[in-house]
């Protein structure tokens, strides 16, 4: 005993360690080997062993500890000022609205300058000119000569466009490929909106920062500004008709309220029930979000298609109409049609919706789909809708019998509306296309020159390889002013602009908002028009929008207001303030934030948008001004490792054309010297030449430490990094370029790990929610085994000592994984054992030693396979026990923009419903074949077809459809340093200790392998699909929130003429060029 207590005393004189008693007593009598419980002071000792050496090494080779010294050192010189929220959201808002009228003054101007030059041009029909069809320019024929309609087009890249070859001197026209190039009322509009040309590139001078500028035309063709090549598909065909797009109609028409009835009595069988379904799908892709809609099938008894709705109308979103789009397919031809009582049914759906106040509240509309009607019904119009005709009646005529065609031409001119005759699916688009320009009138014949927003979508044209560009789309309506076609209210077209929800984020001063603050805004029907929160791609990598990405409400992402407060004060263009905990998701939703936000929100005037902000408390509430001389801020400011975050407004260099390719820096030199045509956001470039002076030591130090050859001799140290709260960033390499292992930081195609335009770098966010001098350390992507994965350690740089005191920059370095690794694995075999014999290691084979992250990701495993792999996957028994003890919190998120993969027996014609462009080329052989039956019967081809088609293949089919899910998040608990556990399995105890690590955000986790314990399972982060039963599932599709209607609506006008209302003798040539214009184009190639 005496020996033993000897020991001690040794032992502790010469390592100066404060080990129990216990710990030696267990060493003493434990050197055989590891049984029963893991001792917590070996874990302590390899913790504290571990923790001391990596944040050394991160302090040294960071300069945090040099780079707040010297903030310390002007501490007494900073202004702190805490950000008045409400001014803020005021003063963008405003800054908005300029940008914004910029846009609609260039509109006005190129509606002016149509509507004089229609004016000015008289229609003639043997007119014959030849312009630059955007599809053929540059095309020529094998004996090297231009093709028609082509000719040399000069194009080169430009910077703007997304390094796209464009011509900015003149514009090209784009005609739909069912449509015939040469169709002289295409020529003579092309003819005379040539002269949008000049207006295109004054505009463009004017404001620099447009992009497409474009006048779409009622007649179809599309008239575009730059020039652009334009490339058709697989199959020849371009899926574009600018009159189906939603700045067209949105423009075109007022918002309106449409019931769909649909005739699926006997004779509708086969082929004509095919036309049907596309024209119904058709239709519904003219309508928009500030319309209203329900579909009726009748023969003998009504169906709603979705029964769910009854009684009812809904929104026309992208998910309801999808939804009713996919009922179409369920429509089966039976029995006798009663078409008075679906009349009658429509007409008092239309009424009591509209009474209840949750409708367009401006036009009302009937589209009858059949293929005949027995009577002119003339008892229920008179009924419900004469004298006032409030209601406008569409009858489509399916199939080519002429027998009924009177009756339903009657019913659309004696209720205002407009008849047409489909007789194969080449027909449906440019006849649905009719109803359009009758619900114009009004609105042309008051010349109320509407000008229109749409909601955020991505334009594929400027995608290229950046990966998605959302848009918004001001467009405004083109009238014929000639006084003999007044009263006949003739719409020419529509022209719009296109704007990048990426230069509306330009307009937002990040480092105004904190590092988790955030701008967003919404429109009318509280669809979000940009928030950091909005997925429009999968996430598979293949950047494919989802279906309703562009409908996507803000309820669905600031998910915790669960009373809409935030949502419906914005939507009712509301000033004011919010505040709520919230959870963030990080790291492509594998981490959580919980944050307390406060939230302020106003309108934007001259839009239907409404801008607000959300600031985190503490830290992100805060902001400090330095005070430094401007000639010595340039001089560090010119250093070569400075660069400043390329999606943040600086200096505005678009407006001059000398200053387009000046960089920031530049431009900021330029300002400051007095160049009088530079304008620049005064208080960040101040603010950043006080950043760039206080950070300037940093470039000395780190060089030094680079060129001291006894320091990083194994070059586990590639980089060292900060940023600055003003989009400031240093980088600096302790290896050469093509050493390192990972260039993210370098190249920047990792865009979470720089500034962009609506977050900070992922490294600075969480190094942010880190206690004051200690650092995080993440992965920077799944590194698995690779030799070339790295490791990231971070530290923010406090103002003050506070933990809610402003924060002024985030250093960091990036190291080897291996480096790191070969750190951890060392320390783990530490122990107190004069022999150097330790009882216990990692690399004992009854014991596992993970390096595991705050939110529960594995960083060190003995395999290497499991590195960045959740560790609940690997150790699902300890991580329930855990979260059990208290250890780590799960905290449950949801995403309602999620998309579930569903398993359905589908035909080819509900592939075709889904895409309609491309049931124009599939159905050219159906073409052929009604061309030779041109003269015989109807119905001998629909009783042939119908019984062809019934036995059609049906297979099973992938989709991915809008789904909402529930999935968990781990955080661990700050104030547990340590905690030792056991698990009782089935037939033993499993034992484990978990270790945080000092001043950083990582546990050493050792668990006894001797006990098996995998009845418990995985605890994953899968998610899962939040089911909902049909009753719960029908009150979400009827369920309506909060929306604001358009300011204007134009139903009627007393002079329109109702006379012009449709009829059936132009359906022959109209098959006869949609059959030539498909065979040309299509077998041309």
């Amino acid at each position: 005993m005496d020996k033993k207590l000897h020991l001690i005393i040794i032992i502790n004189m010469k390592y100066e360690i404060h080990y129990s008693f216990l710990l030696l007593l267990w060493i003493t009598h434990n050197t055989s080997g590891v049984s029963g419980d893991i001792p917590p002071a070996i874990v302590k000792l390899w913790s504290s062993a571990f923790g001391g050496e990596i944040k050394s090494i991160a302090v040294k080779y960071s300069g945090s500890q040099l780079l707040q010294k010297k903030y310390k050192e002007l501490e007494q010189s900073l202004r702190v000022e805490e950000i008045n929220g409400l001014r803020l959201v005021k003063s963008l808002a405003e800054n908005m609205e300029q940008m914004f009228n910029k846009k609609s003054q260039a509109i006005k101007r190129l509606v002016e300058a149509a509507e004089d030059a229609h004016l000015n041009h008289e229609e003639d029909p043997e007119l014959q000119y030849e312009y630059f069809n955007a599809v053929l320019i540059n095309e020529f024929d094998e004996e090297g000569r231009s093709v028609d309609l082509g000719g040399e087009f000069l194009l080169q890249p430009s910077e703007h466009f997304n390094n796209l070859s464009v011509n900015l001197s003149l514009s090209v026209v784009q005609v739909p490929t069912n449509m015939y190039n040469k169709d002289s009322a295409i020529v003579n509009g092309v003819y005379w909106s040539e002269a949008l040309n000049k207006v295109f590139v004054d505009n463009f001078q004017q404001d620099p920062s447009l992009i497409w500028q474009y006048f779409g035309s009622a007649k179809g063709f599309f008239r575009q500004y730059p020039g652009i090549k334009w490339t058709p598909d697989e199959h020849g065909v371009i899926e574009f008709d600018c009159r189906n797009r939603k700045w067209y109609i949105q423009a075109a028409t007022s918002p309106k309220d449409v019931v769909i009835l649909v005739d699926v009595s006997g004779s509708m069988k086969g082929l004509r029930l095919t036309i049907a379904r596309q024209t119904v799908s058709s239709i519904l892709d003219t309508l928009g979000d500030d319309d209203f809609i329900n579909i009726i099938a009748y023969n003998e008894e009504l169906q709603y298609v979705e029964p769910c709705l009854n009684g009812t109308l809904v929104q026309a979103d992208i998910g309801n109409k999808n939804h009713l789009r996919g009922r179409l397919e369920k429509l089966f031809a039976k029995g006798i049609g009663l078409l008075d009582v679906a009349l009658t049914e429509a007409f008092e759906l239309l009424s009591n919706f509209n009474e209840t106040g949750r409708g367009s509240g401006c036009s009302q509309a009937i589209m009858l789909v059949t293929d005949g009607a027995v009577d002119t019904y003339d008892f229920v119009f008179d009924k419900y809708n004469w004298p006032d005709r409030k209601v406008r009646i569409f009858p489509y005529l399916i199939g080519r019998e002429s027998a009924f065609a009177d009756n339903l031409k009657w019913m659309a001119c004696a209720n205002k509306g407009y008849f047409t005759q489909i007789s194969t699916l080449a027909d449906v688009q440019e006849n649905v296309m009719e109803y359009l320009h009758v619900l114009s009138r009004p609105k042309v014949i008051d010349q109320e020159h509407d000008m229109v927003w749409t909601e955020a979508y991505i334009d594929s044209t400027l995608q290229g390889g950046q990966g998605p560009v959302l848009t918004t789309t001001v467009a405004m309506p083109v009238f014929s002013t000639k006084n003999e076609t007044r009263n006949k209210g003739i719409l020419l077209g529509v022209v719009g602009t296109d704007v990048p929800v990426s230069e509306i984020l330009k307009a937002i001063p990040k480092y105004k908002l904190g590092i988790h603050g955030y701008a967003f805004a919404i429109t009318n029907n509280g669809y979000i028009l940009t928030h950091p929160d909005l997925q429009p791609l999968f996430k598979d990598g293949k950047k494919k929008r989802k279906s309703s990405y562009s409908s996507v409400d803000l309820s669905e992402v600031e998910w915790e207001d669960k009373e809409d407060v935030l949502r419906n004060a914005m939507v009712n263009r509301e000033t004011g303030s919010f505040s709520m905990e919230v959870k963030k998701i990080m790291d492509k939703g594998k981490r959580v934030l919980v944050l307390h936000n406060d939230y302020y929100y106003t309108d934007i005037k001259g839009t239907p948008f409404s801008l607000g902000v959300a600031l985190s408390r503490g830290h992100g509430k805060y902001f400090f001004r330095g005070n430094i001389s401007v000639e010595e801020g340039l001089h560090d400011l010119e250093h070569p490792d400075i660069a400043l975050a390329e999606e943040w407004m600086y200096c505005n260099t678009a407006e001059h054309p000398d200053h387009h390719f000046l960089s920031e820096i530049e431009a900021i030199k330029l300002y400051f010297n007095g160049e009088s045509h530079i304008k620049c956001d005064k208080d960040l470039v101040e603010e950043v030449l006080f950043d760039a002076m206080v950070t300037a030591p940093l470039e000395a130090y780190w060089t030094s430490l680079a060129l001291n050859k006894s320091e990083n001799s194994d070059k586990g140290v590639e980089i060292a990094y900060l940023g600055t709260r003003t989009g400031l960033s240093r980088i600096n390499l302790f290896v050469m370029p093509d050493q390192l292992s990972n260039q993210d930081l370098l190249t920047g195609e990792d865009k979470e790990l720089v500034f962009s335009a609506d977050h900070f770098p992922l490294w600075y966010k969480r190094a942010a929610e880190q206690v004051p001098g200690t650092f995080v350390y993440s992965l920077p992507y799944n590194a698995g085994s690779e030799n070339d994965s790295v490791l990231l350690a971070s530290s923010a740089i406090h103002l003050f000592d506070e933990r809610e005191s402003p924060i002024a920059a985030a250093v960091g370095i990036q190291m080897k994984m291996e480096f790191f690794q070969r750190k951890f694995w060392t320390a783990s075999r530490q122990c107190a054992s004069l022999d150097g014999k330790c009882a216990i290691s990692c690399d004992n084979d009854d014991i596992s030693c993970y390096l595991i992250d705050n939110n529960g990701f594995i960083i060190i495993a003995e395999d290497s396979s499991l590195t960045g792999v959740f560790f609940g996957e690997a150790e699902g028994a300890v991580m329930s026990k855990l979260v059990a003890m208290g250890s780590f919190k799960r905290v449950n998120m949801y995403d309602y923009q999620a998309t579930c993969r569903v398993y359905s027996e589908s035909s080819d014609t509900a592939h075709r419903l889904i895409h309609p462009f491309l049931a124009l080329v599939t159905t050219v052989q159906k073409l052929l074949v009604e061309f030779v039956i041109f003269f015989i019967e109807f119905n001998l081809y629909s009783w042939w077809y119908s019984d062809v088609t019934a036995k059609a293949q049906r297979g099973i089919r992938t989709m991915w459809v809008p789904c909402d899910t529930e999935y968990p998040a781990f955080v661990s608990e700050r104030t547990i340093k340590e905690t030792v556990g056991n698990i009782e399995c089935e037939d033993c105890i499993k034992s484990f200790v978990i270790q945080q690590i000092p001043s950083s955000n990582l546990f050493m986790v050792v668990i006894d392998n001797e006990c098996d314990c995998s009845e418990f399972g995985d605890v994953t982060l899968k998610p899962i699909e939040m089911m909902y039963n049909e009753s719960l599932k029908c009150e979400r599709l009827k369920f309506q929130k909060d929306r604001r209607r358009p300011d204007t609506c134009h139903p009627f006008h007393p002079e329109e003429n109702s006379m012009e209302c449709g009829g059936s003798q132009t359906v022959i040539p109209s098959l006869t060029t949609t059959f030539l214009s498909l065979i040309v184009s299509i077998f041309s190639r």
